[in-house]
């Protein structure tokens, strides 16, 4: 094999846009969520948890923007744009896998296979927290798309469902108001078992990427920002 390398374009500014956009969302969010989770030891007020809560999902909506973008981008874009090229899915993935795994592969253009298999993972985790993070936001400060939907629920005076406020008893059906907060449990309980997976993965997938810099050679963390990696000439790498 040559030891001469190429400058080949792999990822679309679309990729690296939704890619650092989600670096700096999820990142917010973690912090953000772990001072909400600890709120009373370090002694937040009810009104800056409130004020923590509101950010907390200003942010997840950027995030949920982001991916959803992502996720349609997966089915209509152009080559390692599309879950086919990305997800470990694709017909001969095993055999990929195993070959990575045996080291008789050593560059490619796209993820390798266990970068596609984190790829999944992350994705799965993400989609998991906006969806349960969605809800939440509907049914602890009552914002958008489901709070209308939820303050009306819990509304003494349908009429005045918008008047409602986070940590405030006006207006509010305690009957109806526990049966919200039972409808709410199970989101909670994906969303923080989303963040803790989240927290796991995270740091495998910096030293997934380390890793596969050194053995790939192939300019793998700069490719995320200009789009471009460094492959040896002649090879049968993926197209």
């Amino acid at each position: 094999m040559s030891n001469k390398r190429e400058q080949v374009f792999v990822w679309s500014r679309k990729i690296r846009l939704f890619h650092w956009i989600n670096v700096i969302c999820i990142s917010l969010l973690i912090i953000i969520g772990v001072i909400i989770l600890n709120s009373k030891l370090i002694g937040v007020s009810t009104d800056g948890k409130v004020l923590l809560k509101t950010i907390h999902v200003l942010v997840g909506y950027v995030f949920a923007f982001n991916l959803i973008i992502r996720i349609m981008v997966g089915f209509i874009g152009r080559t390692h744009e599309r879950w086919t090229e990305i997800l470990p899915f694709q017909k001969g993935f095993k055999a990929e896998l195993v070959n990575f795994i045996q080291g008789k592969k050593s560059t490619y253009k796209g993820h390798n296979p266990a970068g596609k298999l984190m790829v999944f993972a992350l994705l799965f985790l993400m989609t998991i927290q906006m969806i349960s993070g969605l809800v939440i936001a509907g049914t602890d400060i009552y914002y958008p798309p489901l709070g209308k939907y939820f303050a009306h629920s819990i509304a003494i005076d349908k009429d005045k469902a918008n008047e409602i406020k986070p940590n405030s008893k006006d207006n509010v059906d305690e009957i109806a108001y526990k049966k919200m907060r039972e409808v709410r449990k199970p989101f909670i309980t994906a969303h923080v078992y989303g963040f803790y997976g989240l927290i796991f993965l995270i740091p495998l997938h910096i030293i997934g990427v380390i890793i596969a810099e050194r053995r790939e050679r192939s300019a793998l963390v700069s490719s995320m920002v200009n789009g471009y990696k460094y492959l040896p000439k002649k090879t049968d790498q993926d197209k």
